[in-house]
């Protein structure tokens, strides 16, 4: 079983007893971080959100039934008070608690169901080749993310970021760029940087972002498919690969490489993955 597979079994059996991300990771096999990004490629959402939002849906079933009181509804499911449940109640469905027990249906709620472990298949990808990476600088355009807005806002960055490849202050390796992914935290929010390799940080516009790369140990994939299909090759990493490998994620930056074996204007061609690990 997979450790996504395993992280969504462990929270449907437990969410409601106040589970840490650390015992969901435990019974993973995986670091929390590796949790993180595997859960979040996989679902398109983070694993801490995916809990509040099974536990919420709960309460808010019982609610919809009449439960007559509100604060042991909120006790039940993890909320130590009426106020914290209600603005957690308010944040994902945009009513209250005691609106939702008034009206007494479930019709237009955001509810999070259990998510089908037989619904996540991942695909086959090439083995890995494995690199000692240099140091560098990658400078560009930045955005902060999570992995809801990520599938529409890093294109769209992207876009932004395309006429400045030839034309960044101090830019090195021709029109070779990068995409990376770093400051990755627990809640599913992460930066990501559509960017090219400099000498430096001097004469950059002010809004460009910067990141170091530190020198690191790297497991290398190729994604052949359209850049559409990404997300599904970082899966298969994170979900199989990586939990087979015997190799362990390590927490520095992960980036797609772009060369001449990507056309941008197609979307075709080879992107290349380098993925941290742990020497």
């Amino acid at each position: 079983m997979d450790p996504v597979a395993r992280a969504i079994w462990c929270v449907e059996s437990r969410f409601a007893s106040g589970i840490s991300l650390d015992e969901i990771a435990e019974v993973g096999g995986i670091s929390r971080f590796h949790l993180c990004r595997a859960f979040g490629v996989a679902t398109g959402q983070s694993v801490m959100r995916y809990v509040r939002g099974r536990r919420l849906t709960e309460a808010a079933r019982r609610l919809a039934d009449g439960a007559p009181d509100i604060l042991s509804v909120a006790l039940d499911w993890g909320y130590g008070s009426h106020e914290a449940f209600t603005r957690a109640f308010r944040d994902q469905f945009g009513i209250t608690p005691e609106q939702l027990r008034d009206r007494g249906d479930l019709e237009g709620l955001n509810l999070v169901e259990p998510i089908l472990m037989t619904s996540m298949p991942t695909r086959p990808l090439a083995a890995p080749r494995f690199v000692e990476g240099k140091s560098f600088l990658v400078a560009g355009i930045g955005g902060h993310f999570t992995y809801e807005t990520s599938t529409a806002g890093i294109p769209s960055l992207w876009q932004r970021f395309v006429p400045h490849i030839g034309h960044v202050p101090g830019q090195l390796g021709g029109m070779t760029s990068y995409g990376v992914c770093t400051n990755a935290d627990d809640s599913g929010a992460f930066d990501y940087i559509a960017g090219t390799e400099v000498r430096d940080f001097d004469g950059l516009p002010d809004d460009f972002a910067r990141v170091r790369i530190p020198a690191q140990s790297y497991a290398v994939f190729t994604h052949r498919e359209h850049i559409s299909a990404i997300k599904a090759s970082f899966d298969t990493i994170f979900r199989d690969w990586l939990p087979k490998s015997g190799h362990s994620l390590s927490e520095g930056p992960c980036y797609e490489r772009y060369d001449e074996r990507f056309d941008p204007q197609s979307g075709n061609g080879e992107v290349e993955i380098w993925i941290p690990i742990k020497a």
